[in-house]
């Protein structure tokens, strides 16, 4: 009896292999393998071109944390991710609480602000950098309508990260609505009406019913819209090509730098596994708390 339970796991074992190797293999070949090979090339000085190179050890990792570029990228990834991050959040909820209502022609609103998220971040960046130009744009027309003055926009380095976060934002913001409308219907109505009938008002049913309520998918959304944040480099690369002086340029886009323009492929992998220990200890966060976040 016992042989036969252990030839039947066995069978159900091969069985279920069979089924998840498809799967396995471009993991494997096309995430887990250059991951492996990207972390053995940074103790490496190839440089992209040769046959050969010469293992240098930790060295490309010392370069970095001696390297003021290197800090500098931090900061701008941190700058870019903290302003795209909020607004992006903020501004899909207030889109989720004005279209989550039963009116004719909703879903046509809904579609309009969604289907930036689905157009190509290249075609978005080239609109937005005739609009972004600061002799002919959009952008200083309508600030000199309302009687401003014109801003040099992807030209400044003041301005020039401003400008990159607009464009992340005004595409991101209909994708964190979608998120919001699905949690906001999974509100349930009979909390509000109770506490309606309690004598609480519309806001403080806002605040100690439905934000507690859509808080997972506030979490989720945070993280997500985070992690879209560290990986960007289409807007940057249109808009501003990592300038003015460096102003937008992030670890993604040095890591770009370091290895197509610098040639210095060890760099640019030991920046590649930076970004990747940011993403992962962002990734290990969420599902630490989302073990002990409540669930609606």
């Amino acid at each position: 009896m016992k042989l036969k339970f252990l030839n039947t796991r066995r069978k159900e074992s091969i069985i279920a292999i069979l089924f998840v190797t498809p799967a396995l293999i471009p993991l494997v070949v096309f995430w887990i393998w250059p991951m492996i090979y990207s972390f053995y090339i940074s103790f490496t000085n190839w440089d992209l071109m040769s046959p050969k190179y010469d293992m240098v050890g930790f060295k490309n990792y010392l370069s970095l944390l001696h390297n003021q570029e290197f800090y500098k990228a931090i900061f701008n990834t941190l700058y870019f991710t903290v302003g795209t991050v909020i607004p992006t959040i903020i501004g899909g909820l207030i889109l989720a609480l004005l279209l989550n209502k039963k009116m004719k022609g909703i879903g046509i609103y809904r579609t309009i602000l969604f289907s930036p998220w689905i157009t190509p971040t290249v075609a978005v960046s080239i609109v937005w950098s005739w609009i972004f130009e600061p002799r002919a744009g959009i952008a200083n027309w309508i600030l000199m309508l309302i009687h401003l003055t014109p801003l040099p926009w992807t030209e400044s380095e003041r301005y020039a990260m401003p400008a990159v976060i607009i464009v992340t934002i005004w595409k991101s913001i209909g994708w964190a609505m979608i998120f919001y409308l699905e949690a906001l219907q999974r509100v349930p109505k009979e909390l509000t009406e109770a506490a309606k009938i309690d004598g609480a008002g519309r806001f403080n049913c806002f605040r100690n019913i439905t934000i507690p309520m859509i808080s997972p998918t506030t979490f989720f959304l945070v993280i997500m819209t985070g992690i879209n944040s560290l990986q960007a480099y289409d807007q940057i690369q249109v808009l501003t090509q990592g300038g003015p002086a460096g102003s937008t340029r992030t670890i993604l886009y040095m890591y770009y730098q370091s290895a197509f323009q610098n040639f210095n492929a060890g760099e640019a992998a030991a920046l590649a596994t930076v970004l990747v220990i940011i993403t992962a200890i962002l990734s290990l966060i969420e599902f630490i708390v989302s073990k002990y976040w409540v669930h609606y």
